[in-house]
């Protein structure tokens, strides 16, 4: 029980520290190391004998070295290598161009609350293709959310539903999904279409009708209780959203990657063998020539280049560097033997321990998310502990690595420090726990779906 205490310990801690702001991939690594040691004092040593420095004090740095070395150039070069290209596509005008398409016909839609569904649909469809979920929640709202509120939505409704457009961390492009396809010893293609797709659409679906429900129930509740919606705050035109859009034609650029992987996978072609960073690579090749045949200033468009590389030295920084502290955070619970513990515990459950487990793990990951703002760093901080649990009950890997995948992400428009509820709500002149308050219910909604989705179709 020493390792379980010790284990709730360090969430806690982790928790109190995120909330205070301290920067997060620093905390994971503090605690990690932490942990590794009081690992290496329960008989536990941190790296094993072949990497071993001889001195525990260094062993607890090359367990870190070895992690990095593991990640950069598999995982985190895949991640890196989409940063860059989300950071071109947006230096180009191409993400703003693909939104200016996928938005124009819902200005044709006169029921606010069907298109409160069919904005989310929409959003979450681009989401696929871009990869930042503040990113896309700006978008939308310099273009969707002042149609919405024209439309009589009040305020905290847009809101609510822009900010939830990602709540689903899907395709080959996340860095979760990747995550989880290594964990079912897939590729990340393979996962999509066989893992996400089935149980994506009937999440997609549920929340699209939530949120057509339940924002009406509030703005209703809101209305007969006298409480004015203030809408001085949503300022300029839908057309000046897209005043940094590229021409039409880019809009198909953002989407290369994806079509590339799954027309060359084992699905439709497997002639021919194509590595995500390779498809990048050959995307942003082509979307260099397009860029030059399309603007003629050689110049420019090798400055406007420069963006990839930029976008992933970003990256790094700030996705690749919390996704190394987060799985070390993870490996020193393993040392330390709690949540193996814990896994033991729910398995030894008759007839309930499959289902005690996929809800442990999946409320492991919602909470995780919430005191964090971020499905990233929950996700690979636990993530690694899920073969573990599904053998222990005899269950199916990808059964439980899906919704457990899609959990993380659900919970991330639940949490009041996430950081595309921070942004959205600031925008609409409204808090975080006032949007959050419209959020909740219909992520709980999904959360529902998610379960009963994987149960069928997994």
């Amino acid at each position: 029980m020493f390792g379980v205490v010790v284990t709730l310990l360090a969430v806690v801690l982790l928790a109190y520290f995120v909330i205070k702001n301290y920067y997060p991939p620093v905390i994971l690594l503090v605690l990690a190391l932490v942990l590794l040691l009081i690992g290496a004092f329960m008989g536990n040593p941190p790296v094993s004998a072949k990497t071993a420095t001889n001195f525990l004090g260094f062993d607890l740095a090359q367990a870190f070295t070895d992690l990095t070395k593991s990640r950069i150039g598999g995982l985190g070069l895949n991640i890196m290598a989409i940063g860059g290209f989300s950071f071109y596509m947006n230096k180009i005008g191409a993400s703003t161009a693909l939104v200016k398409l996928c938005v124009r016909p819902l200005s044709a839609i006169h029921s606010p609350y069907v298109l409160l569904g069919l904005t989310y649909v929409v959003g979450q469809c681009m989401a696929l293709f871009i990869n930042s979920a503040v990113g896309l929640g700006l978008l939308l709202m310099a273009s969707v959310y002042p149609l919405l509120v024209q439309l009589g939505v009040r305020r905290a409704a847009a809101a609510a539903v822009i900010g939830s457009t990602c709540c689903l961390d899907l395709g080959p492009s996340s860095s979760n999904a990747m995550r989880a396809a290594d964990l079912v010893n897939t590729d990340v293609v393979t996962y999509f279409v066989t893992g996400q797709i089935p149980v994506a659409i009937c999440i997609i679906i549920a929340v699209a009708v939530g949120h057509a429900l339940v924002q009406r129930w509030f703005d209703r509740r809101e209305a007969a209780k006298g409480i004015k919606d203030d809408t001085s705050t949503v300022a300029g035109e839908t057309k000046d959203a897209f005043a940094d859009a590229g021409p039409a034609h880019y809009a198909i650029l953002p989407i290369l990657p994806l079509f590339l992987l799954i027309i060359f996978s084992p699905m439709v072609y497997n002639g021919i063998k194509l590595g995500l960073v390779t498809a990048i690579v050959v995307s942003i090749l082509i979307a260099f020539l397009v860029d030059l045949v399309t603007r003629r200033a050689f110049k420019d468009v090798c400055k406007s280049f420069q963006a990839f590389f930029e976008g992933m030295g970003k990256v790094f920084t700030s996705t690749v560097s919390l996704i190394i502290c987060a799985e070390l955070f993870a490996f020193g619970l393993t040392k330390i033997g709690g949540i193996s513990t814990m896994i033991q515990m729910a398995a030894a459950q008759q007839d309930v321990g499959l289902y005690l487990m996929l809800f442990v793990m999946m409320g492991i990951m919602a909470i995780a998310t919430i005191v964090t703002g971020s499905g990233n760093s929950a996700f690979f901080a636990f993530s690694p502990l899920l073969p573990e649990a599904a053998a222990s009950v005899g269950y199916n890997t990808m059964a439980l690595v899906v919704p457990v995948q899609l959990a993380a992400s659900l919970a991330r428009p639940m949490s009041p420090i996430s950081g595309v509820i921070i942004a959205v709500s600031g925008i609409a002149g409204l808090t975080p726990i006032e949007l959050i308050r419209r959020t909740i219910p219909v992520m709980v909604l999904g959360m529902i779906v998610n379960v009963i989705a994987a149960q069928i179709f997994l």
